[in-house]
């Protein structure tokens, strides 16, 4: 027996407070807590990109909020929440679904950018990006231009998955890409797997957060269950949890210790906090530089030894 859209609305509701004030809200605040001590491109953006994300998950909890409001309380004689619900083409229903397809929009953006900035400026990476964005950002508009209509055309459906699949896409493909081109730049210390295992997982666990919820969410979708509705309500919040969380666990290496890192250092985010991280020296013989690539800022660690065409070009990357 499948979830009654009322229930499922509800603990849509639920689920998109839980994880925007639980953890997108508090994870905000921790990255840019770490994020004004730094310069340059970090400060220029990824604190505007990641103040947009949570004005937006911010704007999306209220209008679901007063949706709320409506169905099970002004208007829970008149019209009833399943009536409600089920209209998709009200101006607040449109404008919860649009403002998941502009932050979906920009969190996609922020990868397709960190990618091509990775591949050392790659036109191939550009353009393909650029065109799977056009395609599904059109999809994403199409279906609440759609909406709005007195009735919804034929191929809105068709947009709809079209939309969810090429969003799950750039994500998996990105993140492929992007720990490819970390795990060519690491091959090159003698450590090997080693110093390639933080980094990778921190790629790989970013990737995998995201493409499951928009999976889910796909499946959902795909066997009609009103689950699709929860899953919508809390992608929200998750793309800016995806977003903090990266910076922090790069910040303080959660997932794994690098070679060259002291036993001694702390393990967690909050400890990270209250014990910052000290600076490496650099041996004049072997020098050792520590890169953070992008939104993420993933650690690389160079022995320039190995020449300069091993290396990533210091300009396409910032530092955290």
């Amino acid at each position: 027996m499948g979830i009654p859209l009322d229930k499922a609305a509800l603990v849509a509701l639920f689920l998109q407070i839980l994880f925007y004030a639980g953890v997108f809200f508090t994870l905000y605040w921790l990255t840019l807590f770490i994020l004004l001590k730094k310069t340059g491109i970090q400060r220029q953006l990824l604190i505007p990109v990641g103040t947009m994300l949570l004005l937006i998950a911010t704007a999306h909890l209220i209008v679901d909020f007063v949706r709320a409001l409506e169905a099970f309380v002004f208007k829970v004689n008149t019209l009833g929440a399943d009536a409600y619900y089920s209209n998709l083409g009200s101006p607040l229903a449109l404008t919860s679904l649009a403002l998941y397809v502009t932050q979906t929009a920009i969190a996609d953006g922020v990868v397709v950018w960190r990618c091509y900035m990775l591949h050392n400026r790659s036109l191939l990476v550009a353009i393909l990006g650029g065109i799977v964005m056009l395609t599904y950002g059109t999809s994403g508009y199409y279906v609440v231009w759609s909406f709005s209509r007195i009735h919804p055309l034929r191929n809105t459906y068709t947009s709809i998955i079209v939309f969810y699949t090429l969003t799950m896409f750039i994500s998996v493909t990105c993140t492929i890409l992007i720990a490819w081109r970390i795990y060519r730049t690491r091959r090159f210390i003698p450590e090997g797997l080693a110093a390639f295992l933080p980094v990778f997982i921190v790629v790989v666990e970013s990737g995998a957060l995201y493409a499951t919820s928009v999976f889910a969410l796909l499946i959902a979708t795909l066997v009609g269950s009103n689950a699709q509705y929860i899953m919508l309500a809390i992608i929200s919040p998750i793309v800016g949890i995806t977003f903090c969380l990266i910076i922090l666990q790069v910040h303080f290496h959660v997932g794994g210790s690098l070679p060259s890192e002291q036993p001694s250092r702390p393990r967690g985010i909050i400890a990270g906090l209250l014990r910052e991280r000290g600076v490496r020296s650099t041996s004049s013989n072997n020098r050792t530089i520590t890169v953070h690539i992008t939104e993420e800022t993933e650690i690389i660690q160079s022995d320039m030894t190995h020449g300069k065409n091993s290396q990533l070009d210091l300009e396409d990357v910032f530092r955290v």
